[in-house]
């Protein structure tokens, strides 16, 4: 079962707006088969030219999926990004389920929150993550960073047991970096 936690940034996060986020994600429950209960976390913000953004992340055991939308209406912007994940879904399940099972998997990618601002130096750290190197082939960790709409994904490489980094080319292809160990 879906359960949400809703966070609004300069906006109070009313009811309506409650009922809403859980309609429209409520519908994405039917492509999973969940034996726990999984948070999706919403987050919505305005800005101060009155445009919202919405922010889904929903961490599911074999894969996470992201979504945002920024648009004039509060309201357009939560369909946007549930139509968003529903296609995530619809795309990516058949070969998450097959590369799960063959593996035996338990999950790809472990967010943590992230911490308050660091400087260090001359460079600004505003993020800091702290991912777990799931074993995995190049091919599952680029279906996970298109996921994700990241451009570079780290992983372990199942065959070499070393860090392993996959990355969005310029021209729309995929690059490997492996590493010496």
């Amino acid at each position: 079962m879906l359960k949400y936690n809703v966070r609004g940034e300069n906006i109070e996060v009313t009811d309506a707006l409650r009922s809403y986020v859980d309609k429209r994600l409520k519908k994405l429950e039917k492509y999973f088969e969940l034996s726990q209960d999984v948070i999706a976390h919403v987050n919505l913000k305005v800005y101060r030219d009155h445009s919202a953004k919405v922010e889904v992340t929903i961490p599911l055991p074999y894969l996470v999926l992201r979504a945002e939308e920024t648009t004039d209406d509060m309201y357009r912007s939560i369909d946007f990004v549930s139509e968003k994940l529903e296609r995530q879904i619809r795309k990516y399940k058949t070969r998450v389920n097959r590369k799960s099972r063959e593996k035996g998997l338990q999950d790809f990618f472990v967010e943590t929150p992230a911490e308050e601002e660091k400087k260090t130096g001359e460079f600004d750290i505003v993020r800091n993550k702290r991912v777990s190197l799931k074993p995995m082939e190049p091919e599952e960790a680029i279906l996970q960073m298109d996921m994700l709409g990241h451009d570079f994904f780290v992983f372990q490489d199942a065959e070499t047991n070393g860090t392993s980094v996959v990355y969005r080319r310029n021209d729309g292809r995929y690059g490997l970096i492996e590493t010496n160990e």
